[in-house]
């Protein structure tokens, strides 16, 4: 029998879920719109089948027991499987964050299903899918302009004795030109290192419109002065 109260009750986590994920997408946070809304859908489903199971299975006799301590450590086990495939690149950037939550979340759905929560599951299973593949790139269109940038990993080798503080300034200063419209680099993170031969590289994380071409970025960054060398990779 479909339980009204329960489909609301996994609505509400995902527009919850979508809050936080709001947030953290703002702050350019490895946490993003997907994963937070599918881990806050996938808690409160795996909450229900808790409480759904100990109402069905637990009887008078038994009112003690705990039908969800096998399905526990199921949770807990598939947790672990997830983290393997969280990358942490060279660059500090992380990601498999929302292909980890996927594969969590699927054991809730495997649990649903053995309790015999069958239409919780398959709305979940709508809900995992308008997170993931609809509401991020609705949000991305309406939603502020720092939602539609993108993060840019950048390695310049620069010439002896180059001014890099003058060279940061040019970047930041570099117009960039998408959908008609005019958007610049920034700077999020910056990393100085001296090489052998006497030229120093330059590591930079920069933020950049959504819809800019990563080979311009690489040819405006390639034009500055006392630029040897330029590595851009789209993250």
């Amino acid at each position: 029998m479909l339980n009204l109260e329960l489909l609301f009750k996994l609505t509400l986590s995902l527009f919850i879920g979508l809050l936080i994920g709001i947030d953290r997408q703002l702050k350019h946070k490895p946490l993003g719109l997907k994963t937070c809304m599918i881990i806050s859908v996938a808690s409160c489903l795996v909450t229900i089948v808790s409480m759904e199971s100990f109402h069905r299975f637990a009887t008078p006799t038994f009112r003690n027991m705990d039908p969800m301590r096998l399905t526990a450590q199921i949770v807990s086990g598939v947790g672990f499987l997830g983290a393997g495939v969280i990358l942490r690149k060279s660059n500090d950037v992380i990601s498999g964050l929302t292909s980890a939550a996927l594969i969590w979340s699927a054991s809730g759905l495997g649990i649903a299903v053995g309790v015999g929560l069958y239409m919780e599951a398959f709305y979940a299973v709508i809900l995992f899918i308008l997170a993931v593949n609809v509401l991020p790139h609705f949000i991305i269109k309406i939603g502020p302009q720092k939602l539609r940038q993108r993060d840019v990993s950048v390695t310049i080798i620069v010439e002896p004795n180059c001014k890099m503080t003058d060279l940061l300034k040019s970047i930041e200063r570099k117009d960039i030109k998408t959908s008609n419209k005019q958007g610049v680099l920034k700077i999020k993170r910056m990393k100085l290192s001296d090489l052998a031969n006497n030229t120093q590289q330059i590591d930079l994380l920069l933020s950049a419109p959504e819809k800019q071409y990563t080979t311009e970025i690489y040819y405006l960054i390639k034009k500055i002065d006392h630029v040897l060398q330029v590595n851009v990779e789209q993250l």
